[in-house]
């Protein structure tokens, strides 16, 4: 190993760089798995907690198409914001903004089709 290092010590960094990388993503892709695959995840009661992607994920639906739907913004790329900071930033009662995503859900629950 240590001669391996000697003389190929770019091509020995770059490996392991890749390794690190692929254990990373491979951990990750494995625990969102994991996650996703309990049923006690899949169609959720709407929370103020929960941001429109982690509803859209629950129910399996899109979560612009909830967006759209709801009224609201849509989100910030790399920071999407949960249903209490949205009805924050709306002035609003959290009850209020979980009641228009609820409703998109029941729309868009209806107008797909059985599988």
């Amino acid at each position: 190993m240590f001669k391996l290092w000697r003389k190929h010590k770019i091509l020995t960094s770059l490996f392991t760089l890749a390794l690190i990388l692929m254990i990373f993503f491979g951990v990750r892709t494995v625990r969102q798995a994991i996650y996703w695959s309990d049923p006690a995840h899949h169609n959720e009661s709407v929370k103020p907690w929960m941001t429109v992607g982690y509803v859209g994920k629950s129910w399996h639906l899109d979560p612009r198409a909830i967006d759209a739907l709801a009224g609201l913004p849509p989100p910030v790329e790399g920071h999407p914001k949960p249903l209490v900071e949205i009805a924050r930033d709306r002035g609003v009662p959290v009850e209020t903004v979980i009641k228009e995503v609820e409703a998109a859900v029941a729309t868009l629950k209806q107008a797909a089709p059985a599988p």
